[in-house]
């Protein structure tokens, strides 16, 4: 008998102990306290697959023929319009109650107002639609002109990963504006993780905005952005650095990110840090790492290295070898 098999044997006849064992590890509080989540009486937590279907259903609100049911008869567009809004309503009421009880900083003064709330905020967020219509209006009409390879403004609502990632965002926002917990973020990060593209519920983005391409795009949480302002793909819009208090710990939601001003173009790779004022007009190119306030109508380019190419070098090496 092999020692492998007298080994196993000896698991065996000892039952199930080893299970035990791991259990009682993982059930010490020392390996769960910081881990485990028990949201106020016990409700349950936020659902993605609630939020997902919310956000289908808003994209439909919003662009209806385009997402939901494209029979829609313009006839019959009220009442369909309706009964949508009035699920929006509703569904979105209960998970902002949801992740009021995850986050519990006092959400609604008391654990019996916590309805109340949540069904106002979810109707005052409701009525912000029309203002979201507008902006991603304007932002579906900057793609396509902003893009030769735009064939129509439709084909930027289904293709662009832009327009999808300013649906999720302006709603995010509205959200986040009416200072519902968590879930503005949770909508962000579903954006995040089909487009690439991070933007913070707490930037605040003027309208005629696009980002081309998009993929590695980062916008933090107090960038304001200006009307007009066109992206490219790997930019970052972040903080320079995070002071601290004297305990140590990160100061929460100090200004800390750029401010775009209208008009402003920044080219792929480019990194623009800290507090700083990017002038209208101004146009900051590839690759460019950018810690300063820039005047309105600047171009800001990489600087010319007086060094060789890799490939200059590589034929030099090639040369004297030969």
């Amino acid at each position: 008998m092999s020692n492998c098999k007298k080994e196993l044997d000896k698991e065996c006849v000892g039952g199930m102990s080893w299970l035990d064992d791991v259990v009682d590890s993982m059930c010490a509080p020392e390996s769960y306290s910081k881990v485990f989540s028990k949201p106020l009486n016990n409700a349950p937590m936020p659902s993605l697959e609630e939020l997902t279907e919310i956000v289908d259903r808003l994209k439909a609100a919003l662009f209806p023929g385009y997402f939901g049911k494209s029979s829609i008869e313009l006839e019959s567009m009220r009442y369909h319009l309706a009964a949508n809004l009035d699920s929006i309503y509703r569904m979105l009421a209960e998970q902002i109650r949801r992740g009021g009880c995850f986050t519990c900083a006092e959400f609604a003064n008391d654990c019996h107002s916590c309805d109340i709330y949540s069904h106002d905020l979810a109707q005052r967020f409701v009525r912000m639609l029309p203002e979201i219509r507008q902006m991603l209006t304007s932002d579906v009409k900057a793609a396509f002109e902003g893009d030769p390879a735009a064939k129509t403004p439709g084909e930027t609502v289904f293709c662009y990963p832009s327009i999808i990632a300013m649906l999720h965002h302006r709603i995010a926002h509205a959200l986040y504006q009416l200072d519902v917990p968590l879930i503005p973020r949770i909508i962000s990060e579903m954006a995040h993780s089909k487009t690439g593209i991070d933007i913070h519920p707490g930037a605040q983005i003027g309208e005629d905005f696009f980002i081309d391409h998009g993929t590695g795009v980062v916008i933090g949480e107090t960038c304001i952005i200006g009307k007009g302002c066109r992206l490219y793909q790997s930019v970052t819009l972040g903080a320079l650095s995070f002071p601290k208090d004297h305990n140590g710990t990160l100061i929460k939601g100090n200004p800390r990110h750029p401010i775009l001003e209208d008009n402003v173009t920044v080219y792929a790779g480019a990194t623009i840090l800290g507090r700083v004022t990017i002038g209208s007009g101004s146009i900051i190119g590839g690759n460019v790492w950018l810690t300063h306030d820039v005047p309105s109508g600047s171009k800001i380019v990489q600087q010319k290295s007086t060094r060789p190419n890799e490939d200059e070098r590589m034929l030099g090496t090639k040369a004297a070898r030969s």
